[in-house]
């Protein structure tokens, strides 16, 4: 008894939830022609047996998604209005799997935004942006320039964590990235930092995407404001943490930065 419910019990984990006739049932027999209607003089053929047409899923839903998210939050007229719409989205599967949403916090007022990579461990259980090691080491660097998280505006690329910590899909950054086009609109920052390769060429054309070994300035067009902001690329706060190497480049990077902001 114990065996059979065991059994049982690893046919619903394998995701079997609909219960057998006892005896099989032979698909490829051939089908019983229908009776004839009585008084008809002409016998009826046998019904043509069509296979189902398999549930349309795949490329043409994941265009439906990000055509959907793109329009919910062109609706957002607030930074308040878009977070909620995000909350409600149904339409990436990273909902599902995450354990937080991860929203953009600090100065909404501010010309500058940051924008990292995908949410880490740290965020997806805290739901705030740059936590953990990796926001330790942001502050550490914005401190050295004179600069708090609470003066600039901090987002990750996508709002969800991909199940564990994996590189996110196309078809998801498609989805998802109307969400983060329309909080740059709503922003409306002079100055992009943007933190890690897979963000720079998410957002970026492949010119301005190209991290560079001594960081520049560029500008780069974003859909919806009227002026290209400033966009600096500079490595990942998880990479500096493995190559401490590279920190090199986002100090030289950071003081870019703060000259952009004395003569602002």
């Amino acid at each position: 008894m114990d065996d059979a419910f065991a059994l049982l019990r690893l046919q619903i984990d394998w995701g079997a939830d609909e219960a057998l006739d006892a005896d099989p049932l032979d698909r490829l027999r051939a089908v019983d022609p229908l009776p004839a209607p009585a008084g008809a003089g002409v016998q009826r053929a046998a019904p043509r047996v069509v296979a189902a047409a398999p549930a349309t899923i795949g490329p043409q839903s994941r265009v439906a998604a990000a055509e959907r998210a793109l329009a919910i939050a062109g609706q957002a007229a607030t930074l308040d209005a878009l977070r909620e719409a995000i909350a409600g989205f149904d339409g990436c599967a990273l909902r599902d799997t995450a354990s937080n949403t991860v929203w953009a916090e600090g100065a909404r007022d501010s010309a500058v935004l940051i924008v990292g990579e995908t949410p880490g461990r740290d965020e997806d259980r805290t739901g705030h942006p740059f936590a953990g090691n990796d926001g330790a080491l942001l502050d550490q660097m914005l401190a050295s320039i004179g600069v708090t998280r609470e003066d600039v505006m901090l987002t990750p690329l996508l709002p969800w964590r991909p199940p564990g910590g994996r590189p996110p899909s196309a078809a998801e950054l498609a989805v998802c990235l109307p969400f983060l086009h329309r909080l740059i609109v709503l922003q409306q920052p002079e100055r992009l930092v943007i933190f890690g390769n897979t963000a720079a060429r998410t957002l970026l054309p492949s010119a301005a995407a190209r991290r560079r070994a001594v960081p520049v300035w560029v500008e780069a067009s974003m859909p919806g404001l009227p002026k290209a902001p400033a966009v600096l690329v500079l490595p990942s706060l998880a990479e500096m943490q493995r190559t401490p190497a590279v920190r090199r480049t986002a100090w030289a990077g950071l003081r870019l930065l703060r000259r952009a902001l004395d003569l602002a």
